[in-house]
C-alpha cells in the first residue's frame, strides 16, 4: 500500500511539473520589458504592472515554500518520531509527504515564472543561490520515495544523508528569500521592512516549536515524581531502630 501512494504521489507530480513548464502567454513581453527597465547605472527599475504582479508572485511562491512548507513538513516528521501512536504516526507522515511535495512544485512554480518571464543574468546572489536550490530540492523528493525499508543496513545513510539534506535545502531557501527581499529593495526602492519583519517572527516561532517537540514531554514530566524516585532502592524491608532491637532480642 504505501509503495502504491508512492508511485501515486510521483505520477501526481510529473503531471505537475509538466504543467507548469507549458509556456505561458506574453512570457517574451513580459521578459523584454523587464530587461528594458534594467539598467546598468544603478538606477531603480521601472516595472510595468504586470511584471510587478509577476515578481509578488514569485516571491509568494518562493516564501511559502522555503519560508513556511518546508519547514512545516520537518517539523511534522519530527513530531511522528515522538508519537506512540500508529495511526497518528501514519498520519504525521503523509501530511510531511504532501507538504514537502507541494513545497517542491511551488518552488519549481517559482523558477519557471522567473525563467519565463525575467532577465536572468545570474549577477547576483539570489539568482545564483535560487539557481543552485532548484537543482538540488529535486533529490530531496527522489531520495524520499525511493528510501530503503527498515531494518536494511543503508537505511541509516539515507536517514543521515535525507535529513542534512532537508535541513541545508530549507535553511538556504529562507536565507534566499531574505536575499530576494533586499534585491528588490535594491531595484525599486521600495520598503520591505514589513516583509522582512514578517518572515522573522515566522522562523524564530517555527524553529522555536521544533526545539519545543523534544522538551515538552520532558518539561511537563518535571512537576511530577516518577515512579522510579518513589520505588525503594532495594527489596530489603527497612524498620524503625526500636523495632529492629525488639527483634534481636528475641532472636537471641
Amino acid at each position: 500500500m504505501l509503495a502504491s501512494g508512492r508511485r501515486l504521489l510521483l505520477v501526481c507530480t510529473s503531471f505537475a511539473i509538466l504543467s507548469l513548464l507549458a509556456p505561458s502567454n506574453g512570457a517574451s513581453n513580459s521578459t523584454e520589458t523587464l530587461s528594458r527597465g534594467h539598467n546598468k547605472t544603478g538606477n531603480p527599475l521601472e516595472m510595468t504592472p504586470r511584471v510587478s504582479f509577476q515578481l509578488k508572485l514569485h516571491a509568494l511562491f518562493h516564501w511559502s515554500s522555503f519560508g513556511f512548507l518546508m519547514p512545516l513538513g520537518i517539523i511534522l516528521v519530527r513530531m511522528s518520531t515522538k508519537s506512540q501512536n500508529g495511526g497518528c504516526i501514519r498520519l504525521l507522515f503523509y501530511c510531511h509527504v504532501i507538504s514537502q511535495v507541494a513545497a517542491v512544485l511551488l518552488a519549481t512554480g517559482g523558477a519557471v515564472l522567473s525563467l519565463m518571464n525575467f532577465e536572468n543574468s545570474f549577477s547576483n546572489s539570489h539568482q545564483r543561490v535560487g539557481l543552485a536550490l532548484y537543482g538540488v530540492m529535486w533529490l530531496q523528493p527522489i531520495i524520499g520515495f525511493f528510501r530503503p525499508e527498515r531494518g536494511v543496513k543503508v537505511r541509516s545513510l539515507w536517514y543521515f544523508f535525507h535529513w542534512l539534506l532537508g535541513i541545508a535545502i530549507c535553511a538556504t531557501g529562507i536565507v534566499n528569500v531574505y536575499i530576494g527581499l533586499r534585491t528588490y529593495h535594491e531595484r525599486t526602492t521600495k520598503s520591505v521592512r514589513l516583509w522582512t519583519g514578517l518572515l522573522t517572527v515566522e522562523v524564530i516561532f517555527l524553529g522555536f516549536f521544533y526545539l519545543m517537540i523534544d522538551r515538552w514531554s520532558y518539561m511537563m514530566k518535571q512537576g511530577h515524581a516518577s515512579v522510579e524516585q518513589l520505588r525503594p532502592t532495594d527489596n530489603r524491608r527497612t524498620y524503625p531502630t526500636t523495632l529492629r532491637k525488639e527483634l534481636a532480642i528475641v532472636q537471641e
